[in-house]
């Protein structure tokens, strides 16, 4: 099933720049490893944000644990950074097109 992940970060007081990016710099490697093995479909940095959005392929709410606690943000300790994980289902525009033509005939 495919999930739209959206994960914002902030650096805490104290940590240092540097700390900071090269713990995302360590993410980033991790996730490109993910898009590679095809788990991670397209995954996008919002411009102006410290915020990533991903399309991400898993099976069940073991697998989304899994692959989160895979990342080295989770592995090396460092989950502390992230302060908001939001996973959205989503449904193929073509398949709830099926299911418009039925409800705008009233069934």
């Amino acid at each position: 099933m495919l999930f739209l992940l959206s994960v914002k970060l902030a650096k805490p007081a104290g940590m240092s720049n540097q700390e900071f990016y090269g713990v995302w710099e360590k993410e980033y490697a991790g996730v490109s490893g993910a898009v590679q093995a095809g788990l991670v479909k397209w995954v996008y940095k919002v411009a102006g944000s410290p915020q990533v959005v991903a399309v991400v392929e898993v099976g069940s709410a073991d697998d989304m644990d899994h692959a989160i606690n895979s990342l080295p943000i989770w592995s090396l300790g460092y989950s502390h950074i992230v302060t908001d994980v939001t996973w959205t289902p989503l449904r193929s525009y073509d398949s709830w097109g099926e299911d418009l033509k039925k409800l705008a005939q009233g069934g």
